[in-house]
């Protein structure tokens, strides 16, 4: 394995050049536009948000597919944030009648198949693991996953660009 990744090294073309992150947005999304909703409320990425006029989307955000956002009490999701496919978003629950806005901040990123209730608020830089449900707000720079959603690591330490 190491004979392999010294012959690889001798490879590469140094270069003065400062090169973009892989992973940042804008490699991602170079052409990233806001979303335009159906009469159903469906975007052409294929999820969907009730009341999409009550829906604050920051620039490169990323909603994946399948995923249901219900935006009537409102819905804010910061620049930067990402949440995870088939996930669900609530700004009100017929379950329980609670309602209230949903605050997803700057960089903060919801894992797939999440579910995230009404007026909580996750903050900037958050991470939420996948299959969690979140009824209470989870602070910024923590990682939080489960049913219900509890903080696993308190401080997350930004190195590079990224948390």
């Amino acid at each position: 394995m190491e004979r392999v990744r010294k012959t690889f090294m001798k490879r590469l073309v140094p270069t003065d050049a400062a090169l973009p992150r892989r992973d940042s947005a804008a490699n991602r999304f170079p052409h990233w536009k806001r979303p335009t909703f159906d009469e159903n409320g469906m975007t052409k990425w294929g999820w969907m948000c009730q009341h999409p006029e009550k829906l604050k989307l920051g620039k490169y955000a990323d909603i994946g597919a399948f995923t249901y956002i219900n935006a009537k009490y409102g819905v804010d999701i910061g620049e930067l944030a990402q949440v995870g496919s088939h996930s669900s978003v609530y700004s009100v629950s017929t379950i329980d009648n609670k309602k209230g806005k949903v605050v997803i901040g700057k960089n903060a990123r919801i894992g797939s198949h999440s579910v995230v209730m009404p007026g909580v608020t996750v903050g900037e830089n958050a991470v939420v693991g996948a299959f969690s449900f979140v009824k209470d707000d989870v602070p910024a720079n923590v990682v939080a996953y489960g049913i219900p959603a509890r903080v696993a690591k308190p401080e997350r330490r930004r190195q590079g660009g990224r948390p």
